[in-house]
């Protein structure tokens, strides 16, 4: 599996970004999903995941009520809705396929990774 993120940017504090990650591979669909994210000078951290039909949500406690992850098979892709953007949310996300199919909050469970996208956001 091959993935690319997108949707990064520069945008406001309070603002809105949807950043989406394109997966190849036919086996889209029977993967957890993922988003992490990497600030400077810090660890990467979970955002939140979705299991592979998408009945299955979570979060980080950081941005739960913010983001919302989603996701179309048909499209191969996974979404990362973020609302109500803050300073502290500036980082390079990035997406991970997990083939265990089901949600986890850790990296190491994540066999394929993006190449990241940058979310800045200003105060």
């Amino acid at each position: 599996v091959q993935l690319q993120a997108s949707g990064g940017g520069l945008v406001q504090a309070g603002g809105s970004l949807r950043l989406s990650c394109a997966a190849t591979g036919r086996t889209f669909s029977s993967y957890a999903m993922g988003w992490f994210r990497q600030a400077p000078g810090k660890e990467r951290e979970f955002v939140a995941a979705i299991n592979y039909s998408g009945g299955r949500l979570y979060y980080a406690d950081s941005v739960k009520g913010r983001f919302t992850i989603s996701r179309d098979n048909a499209k191969n892709t996974v979404y990362l809705q973020m609302n109500s953007l803050k300073p502290e949310d500036t980082a390079v996300y990035y997406c991970a396929a997990d083939p265990s199919r089901i949600v986890s909050a850790h990296s190491y469970e994540y066999d394929y990774w993006g190449q990241g996208t940058l979310v800045t956001v200003s105060s």
